[in-house]
């Protein structure tokens, strides 16, 4: 089970068999909801493709893809003579993601089910990885990065995002403290796979060099995540989230209704007319195989 605070698009969960069937279910909610987070994330995915800067006859590596759309970008700059390789731990992500590629007309894209810890590519085999929001979701991301240096070229680059804090993205973490405060969930351990586990940039900065990559550019990008109204937040946290699906699904009819009631009190700051509108805090980083 997702820990407590990963209740809302936070990328892929750990490569468990565990893990795994919680993304299996909710792919379907992701697929429907991709035009919001596009929407919200697509400045975001476009910054990450401009500093990997891919060339035509490129093979770019795109992990934790979930529907696809941030390596669909890199497609579109690699053309026919590249390559797009879009993986994801969920096999339900990685269909989910085709179907997206086959409405866009991309034939430039290979999609494979694949654990970013141990990737089942040669030694120096891509120009490029991109990675949105993956990272701080494995179980050991020093393993991962380790892994993203071995397939990576020399001179390859990797273009990466992670989430600030939990309290620079309320949007994110007001649902899961909720459901830790009503005993719903157990609050998860500082180090535990999830959203905000690699806000701290000198940590990324860590990772980075200790896999044998230079590190080259650092940077914070705002977002904004709206919603039409809070029954909008809360239908798409519902389908974007199997860690609040499932605690709805355990509690009775009562208990259900009075959580759902604490989570529209707690987002109550955000609300703008009809809206809620939630900031957000993403950090991005660039680096590159010597």
């Amino acid at each position: 089970m997702p820990q407590p605070e990963q209740v809302t698009p936070d990328g892929p969960r750990p490569a468990s068999d565990e893990s795994v069937e919680s993304w299996e279910r909710v792919s379907s909610g992701w697929e429907r909801r991709r035009p919001f987070l596009w929407q919200a994330s697509r400045g975001l995915s476009e910054r990450l493709v401009e500093l990997l800067d891919p060339r035509p006859g490129d093979t770019v590596l795109e992990l934790a893809a979930g529907p696809g759309d941030t390596g669909f970008l890199a497609a579109e700059r690699i053309g026919s003579s590249g390559r797009l390789v879009s993986t994801d731990i969920s096999p339900a992500m990685v269909a989910a993601a085709e179907r997206r590629a086959s409405e866009l007309g991309l034939s430039n894209v290979e999609f494979v089910a694949q654990n970013a810890q141990n990737l089942e590519l040669p030694d120096a085999s891509v120009d490029g990885v991109l990675c949105r929001w993956g990272y701080m979701l494995v179980p050991e991301p020093p393993v991962a990065f380790s892994e993203t240096a071995r397939v990576l070229r020399p001179g390859g680059r990797v273009a990466l995002v992670v989430w600030a804090s939990a309290d620079d993205n309320p949007w994110a973490s007001t649902v899961g403290r909720v459901l830790v405060a009503r005993g719903v969930t157990e609050r998860p351990e500082p180090d535990a796979p999830g959203p905000f586990r690699l806000a701290d940039p000198d940590r990324v900065r860590r990772l980075v060099t200790d896999a044998g990559l230079e590190p080259l550019v650092q940077e914070d990008v705002a977002l904004t995540w709206q919603y039409g109204s809070f029954d909008e937040y809360w239908e798409t946290t519902l389908d974007l989230s199997d860690t609040l699906a499932s605690a709805i699904a355990a509690l009775e009819e009562d208990d259900a209704r009075d959580l759902r009631e604490d989570v529209r009190r707690a987002v109550e700051p955000y609300v703008d007319g009809d809206e809620l509108v939630f900031p957000a805090l993403s950090r991005v980083t660039l680096a590159r195989r010597e």
